[in-house]
């Protein structure tokens, strides 16, 4: 029988095997933010345990609340920040340099076929769009992970995703990874790592991989992962350019985590996207999603245009297409947060900023603040938010505010007529 992508990685790490149906993983990278990390900190000084496995597999970034809010905040900074130094932990990325974690250290090129990735942080799935096994962890296997750079798993359980078919002009990873979600239900995929296959993902950029990748949480599933292949192998080129003599070698090296054709799934899942329509969120479930034509016309408050799911440079330049020449409706306040400094100044370079300030939106620093209701964007109660985040939770982004999550470009369209409505007639 052959293997899953997951089955050869989870082989190729394994330090220990406890039980039957558990495994203890060497890991590849710890990643770590000033929300979660600071009390495994705090935790392992108490017990006298103030070091970290590998100071170069620890990649550290302050990114939720950045620049600090108030006093609570910039102690979970300065946490984080005095343990970074005190551990020699090279990267680092303070205020000026940050970014929304799983942008940033993707840009970095943190990540890698075949790794093994943690973080205190539900959406590391993310970093599976690479080929990686990546999973968000709580606080005592963050804290083990830190210390001594292994965590333990239950043996992977894989469910294939197919995507078949044509994505129309107008729809994007983003309704793709909603309609998964809706069909799946918040607990299809739960314990299981999501494996996204067929010609919709091979012909997908890695910034849409990750947008894929990164709602496997909302779905249950432990882990979203894809098959490594040029894509990814050109995305990472400008730091694996020394390890290899052409992209081709790498593309072929790469190849060896791929699953094997006869490979055992959990079960699989179908969907032909070529009569997809942009999706919407409607209630305080990532699975409760209609076709947008069905929320034709509920009005919005705010428009938020960022995160670790959509504030990469390829989704800014798809709100533009809305957004060139028009003008935020009356009553509705936008602001954009690019994901990293990068995506900042490329945009900057491209005029995406001028077109964004032109139609009124607010643009600040790149940070999580607003998708999880610490900053930069915080709803009053009653407000409604069109969001490209990846959570629709009862007060996720403000007590007693309602998030929708769309695309971009669905989020662009109602920016421009104050209410939810299909961004299609209004492409450039």
């Amino acid at each position: 029988m052959g293997k899953t992508i997951a089955q050869k990685i989870f082989e190729a790490h394994i330090r220990d095997t406890p039980t039957p149906a558990n495994v203890v993983l060497d890991l590849d990278v710890v990643m770590c933010h000033e929300i979660t990390t600071p009390i495994a900190i705090n935790d392992l000084v108490e017990r006298g345990l103030d070091r970290v496995f590998d100071p170069n597999k620890i990649k550290v970034v302050i990114d939720h609340v950045t620049p600090s809010k108030d006093s609570k905040t910039a102690t979970q900074a300065k946490i984080l920040r005095d343990w970074a130094r005190r551990q020699n932990i090279r990267d680092f990325f303070d205020v000026g340099s940050n970014g929304v974690c799983h942008a940033l250290f993707p840009e970095k090129g943190f990540v890698r076929p075949g790794y093994t990735v943690i973080m205190g942080d539900s959406h590391t799935c993310t970093h599976g769009a690479f080929g990686a096994f990546a999973a968000g962890v709580g606080t005592t296997d963050l804290e083990v992970g830190i210390l001594k750079g292994v965590c333990s798993f239950r043996l992977p359980e894989t469910l294939r995703i197919n995507l078949t078919g044509t994505l129309p002009d107008g729809v994007y990873a983003k309704d793709v990874i909603l309609r998964i979600i809706k069909e799946l239900t918040v607990h299809g995929a739960t314990d299981k790592i999501m494996e996204f296959r067929g010609p919709v993902v091979d012909a997908m950029s890695m910034e849409s991989r990750m947008t894929l990748c990164n709602m496997a949480i909302e779905a249950g599933g432990t882990c979203g992962i894809c098959l490594p292949d040029r894509v990814t192998a050109e995305y990472l080129w400008p730091f694996i350019g020394s390890d290899y003599a052409t992209i081709d070698e790498a593309v072929a090296d790469f190849a060896r985590w791929h699953s094997d054709p006869d490979a055992d799934y959990r079960g699989e899942f179908n969907l032909d996207v070529s009569a997809l329509v942009p999706q919407v969120t409607y209630g305080y479930k990532p699975d409760e999603v209609k076709d947008v034509t069905e929320m034709e016309g509920t009005p919005v408050d705010q428009i938020y245009m960022g995160s670790c799911t959509n504030g990469r440079i390829e989704d800014l330049r798809e709100a533009v297409r809305v957004l060139k020449g028009r003008k935020l409706a009356d009553g509705v306040r936008g602001i954009l947060s690019p994901a990293t400094p990068k995506v900042y100044n490329e945009a900057l370079t491209e005029g995406i900023i001028q077109h964004f300030l032109a139609a009124g939106f607010c643009v600040t620093n790149p940070t999580c603040g607003a998708c999880l209701g610490m900053s930069n964007g915080v709803l009053a109660e009653g407000e409604v938010c069109a969001s490209t985040t990846n959570r629709n939770f009862n007060g996720r982004m403000g007590k007693g505010g309602m998030v929708h999550l769309m695309s971009p470009l669905t989020a662009a369209a109602a920016a421009v007529k104050g209410y939810i409505t299909d961004p299609r007639p209004l492409l450039d």
